[in-house]
């Protein structure tokens, strides 16, 4: 073991907590600065009432901030305001989605879908909210989407493949799988460890 001298330990202690200091300094800056930018925001929608994008980003803002309700509220005024401005409504089912409350997030997602239906983010995130609400087979229609309508989308064959996992179907998932070992490694593994758990190989006597 290395023993430092007495001189050094204590200039290293005292640097430590120098920097311990400035990263507290640092991350309350940082703090300060999401809260004035808030602020700021709430200003500019106060002075304009029927900026639609306003509203936007102050929602986008209180979404950074997990501050999920606040941010609902400011995409639902942006909405109101112009009926067709896309990133409000994926905001939406994003904040609802945060919240865990993922049939409130479906329509939400379903309707940022229909402004570009050949977009395969959308489809892949409109899959995922149905994932979580058990909807299997919705789930994997959209991640075929998702596949369809991308050059390569290793995540959707992934969590298309977890679906089959759930509804029973291994030997979809093992397919998948195989495919995944000569693309993705990592997802693959991952994989792996999911349909080892949904059947575990049996020890021979």
């Amino acid at each position: 073991m290395i023993h430092l001298s007495q001189p050094y330990s204590k200039y290293i202690r005292t640097l430590s907590r120098t920097i311990l200091v400035l990263l507290c300094f640092g991350s309350l800056a940082a703090c300060q600065h999401k809260d004035n930018q808030i602020q700021n925001l709430q200003q500019e929608v106060w002075k304009n009432p029927e900026d639609a994008m306003g509203y936007l980003n102050l929602g986008k803002a209180y979404a950074r901030k997990q501050q999920y309700p606040q941010a609902i509220e400011a995409y639902q005024r942006a909405i109101a305001i112009e009926p067709g401005l896309d990133e409000a409504y994926s905001g939406m089912g994003a904040a609802l989605f945060n919240q865990k409350n993922y049939t409130a997030a479906l329509p939400w997602m379903k309707k940022w879908l229909a402004m570009a239906p050949d977009d395969s983010l959308r489809q892949f995130d409109l899959g995922n909210v149905y994932f979580h609400l058990n909807r299997y087979d919705d789930a994997i229609a959209s991640y075929k989407l998702a596949i369809d309508n991308s050059y390569s989308f290793d995540e959707a064959y992934y969590t298309m493949a977890i679906c089959q996992i759930k509804a029973g179907r291994l030997d979809e998932a093992r397919k998948i799988h195989t495919w995944l070992q000569k693309k993705n490694n990592y997802l693959a593994v991952a994989l792996e460890r999911h349909l080892e758990a949904a059947a575990p190989v049996k020890s021979k006597r």
